[in-house]
């Protein structure tokens, strides 16, 4: 930026000036007489100060000066107001018509601005541009509406239509649509009332959901923390087998078809309801060498055995995919439209379950031929080469509509679910024997 010190400061350029002009006397003089008088003038203000002041005072001019006008432009008018009023007073005190009108004509056109500044301080404050000009709009299309039918004479002849009318029979019609309206309001309030139980019954039903989530959430933490040991191992002992058998009964109990479901997935994948190969002196678990555990159909143990506890559960459209269901209770149980595909229910009674609909591609109903298979006993201990009391017991079961029936599954079922049972079968029983013969 350049300074007014330009010419004090550097001599050389003082130098090269009056060089420049030494051959011109009269200009040599008027040069050094305006170098005397720069220098003997004080710098302006605006000349030291940085840029940024300069703004910021030149951004405040503009709101300083016009709080000044306004504080100048602006009259005492609650002043006016007042002395209005007491001409007013005077006025009528004396009983001076001109007095006390002017006084009043004074006060109320004062009064009038003062109400309307404030007025639209607020309206401006409120609505916005768009809403203001609607409001306009209305207001000049009742009055044009109004203008129009006291042009036209529509005022006239609504006056005599009006003075024609039996105000007995309007009586009437308003009291019957009163009374319709009434009854609307009551079902009005009987339609929001039943909104409101709707809404309320969702969220109760959202709020349940997510409660039994974390109910879940917690007894899968809980079980992993009783089986496992510090390494991640199966580590289940036998006090800890009937905790977990305890835990799964209650949270069973609990829950709905889906977070049944859930909690049978979760055990079945992680291979605790599976009869895991034991060593014969701590009852260890063994690894198979294929980074799972062995499995031992004929002599191993269960980390958690379901028995009974699913006994006549509803279990309806859920999804129950390659679950391990072998040797439980599932009597009278409701799998219908469940997607039971690869599911095991060898040694699995079903007696009165409802499987109608379901999915029982690769469901595993026995172990060996299909020709030796037969249901479990309680006396016998099963064959798994040969299939003798490895079957499920499917007597009274229902079988209706179910989808990818294999041929196998057809025959077994036809063969040990008596006649019952075999007037559900999809295509029928026509050439296989009823073992059962009853």
């Amino acid at each position: 930026m350049p300074s007014i010190f330009n010419s004090s400061s550097n001599p050389a350029q003082s130098e090269d000036q009056a060089s420049a002009v030494s051959g011109q006397p009269g200009l040599e003089r008027q040069v050094v007489q305006a170098s005397s008088i720069s220098a003997r003038q004080p710098a302006p203000v605006d000349a030291l100060m940085p840029d940024a002041l300069l703004l910021n005072e030149a951004s405040a001019m503009p709101i300083s000066l016009s709080i000044a006008r306004r504080g100048q432009v602006q009259p005492p008018l609650g002043l006016i107001i007042t002395i209005a009023v007491s001409l007013m007073v005077a006025g009528l005190w004396f009983n001076a018509f001109w007095l006390g009108f002017s006084g009043a004509t004074v006060a109320l056109l004062v009064s009038l601005r003062v109400l309307w500044v404030a007025t639209a301080d607020v309206l401006i404050e409120l609505l916005s541009p768009q809403q203001r000009t609607l409001s306009i709009g209305i207001v000049g299309l009742i009055a044009a509406v109004i203008g129009f039918v006291y042009l036209t004479g529509g005022a006239d002849r609504l006056s005599e239509f009006l003075s024609q009318l039996n105000w007995d029979a309007v009586g009437a019609a308003g009291e019957v649509i009163g009374a319709v309206g009434q009854i609307l309001i009551a079902l009005l309030a009987v339609y929001v009332a039943w909104r409101q139980y709707v809404i309320s019954k969702n969220l109760t039903i959202q709020q349940n959901l997510i409660t039994q989530q974390q109910t879940i959430d917690t007894y899968f933490q809980g079980v992993s923390d009783l089986v496992l040991d510090e390494e991640g191992l199966l580590e289940d002992w036998p006090q800890e087998r009937a905790i977990a058998e305890g835990r799964t009964a209650a949270i069973l109990s609990s829950v709905d078809a889906n977070g049944k479901a859930k909690v049978l997935r979760f055990l079945s994948r992680s291979r605790l309801l599976t009869p895991l190969e034991r060593d014969r002196r701590l009852g260890r678990p063994i690894l198979d060498g294929l980074g799972s555990y062995a499995e031992d159909r004929e002599l191993g143990v269960r980390v958690i055995d379901l028995g009974v506890m699913l006994a006549n559960a509803d279990l309806e459209g859920t999804d129950l995919r390659w679950v391990d269901l072998s040797d439980i209770n599932l009597i009278r149980a409701n799998l219908s439209r469940c997607e039971l595909v690869r599911v095991n229910l060898s040694r699995t009674i079903l007696c009165g379950a409802n499987l109608s609909e379901a999915d029982l591609r690769g469901v595993r109903l026995f172990y060996g031929s299909v020709e030796t298979a037969t249901p479990r006993s309680l006396t016998d201990l099963p064959n798994y080469k040969t299939g003798e009391f490895t079957g499920a017991v499917v007597e009274g079961a229902d079988f209706t509509g179910v989808q990818q029936l294999s041929a196998e599954q057809r025959y077994y079922c036809c063969a040990w679910g008596g006649s019952a049972t075999r007037s559900t079968i999809p295509g029928g029983c026509e050439g296989i024997p009823n073992r059962l013969n009853r």
